[in-house]
């Protein structure tokens, strides 16, 4: 048997399938990820592509040459719109009061670091083009093991649940920030006595 989990990708004892809840969207989500963010044992983009049946996710840095990104992207029956809090950047109403009602969305996100999702941005040329969406700035994190730069850093499946809920605020996404909520506990149930509180908590 075994180690890892053939579904998450986890190890056995940390598998995540038992929480996740699979729904549906009618905003496709593309995930670009950071090939560093492939094997971090928290990475949150999993809990997104196991939920999500139209949702996509490509790894690598510079997308400019990638394939079934250019293919997706080429497609005229959607809109497509990156996350990203860029000069210009839309709001969710904005882009709402753009959109006719049944037309077709997908939302790119970058997952990575900051620094690293801003070179992905830099080297891929062909997102330039793409109209920015950004998230509401007072949108609070719970990356509570993982160090953020500031309060409002989300991760990849809270800036998912994020857009999606603005974006379809009639259809219930909460399935994915309780997956995350669990996983983040149970890594914390993992960890030696004190630990979290002296490496995570902020005083």
């Amino acid at each position: 048997m075994s180690r890892y989990c053939s579904q998450c990708g986890k190890s056995q004892k940390a598998c995540i399938c038992k929480w996740i809840q699979r729904l549906t969207s009618n905003v496709e989500l593309v995930i670009l990820q950071h090939p560093s963010e492939t094997n971090r044992p928290m990475g949150t983009a999993r809990i997104l592509k196991l939920s999500l049946a139209n949702c996509h996710c490509f790894v690598g840095e510079n997308f400019s040459e990638h394939d079934e990104l250019n293919q997706l992207i080429s497609d005229s029956q959607y809109h497509h719109f990156i996350l990203y809090p860029g000069e210009g950047a839309l709001t969710h109403n904005q882009v709402a009061d753009k959109l006719d009602n049944g037309e077709k969305v997908r939302v790119i996100l970058l997952d990575g670091t900051w620094k690293k999702a801003y070179k992905m941005w830099q080297l891929s040329s062909n997102l330039h083009s793409l109209p920015l969406i950004k998230l509401p700035e007072d949108l609070q994190g719970n990356y509570r093991i993982r160090k953020a730069p500031s309060d409002n850093s989300l991760s990849t499946v809270e800036a998912g649940y994020h857009i999606l809920s603005l974006l379809q605020p009639e259809q219930d996404f909460s399935p994915l920030i309780e997956s995350f909520n669990q996983m983040i506990e149970f890594q914390i149930k993992q960890m030696p006595p004190g630990v979290f509180e002296k490496n995570y908590l902020q005083s």
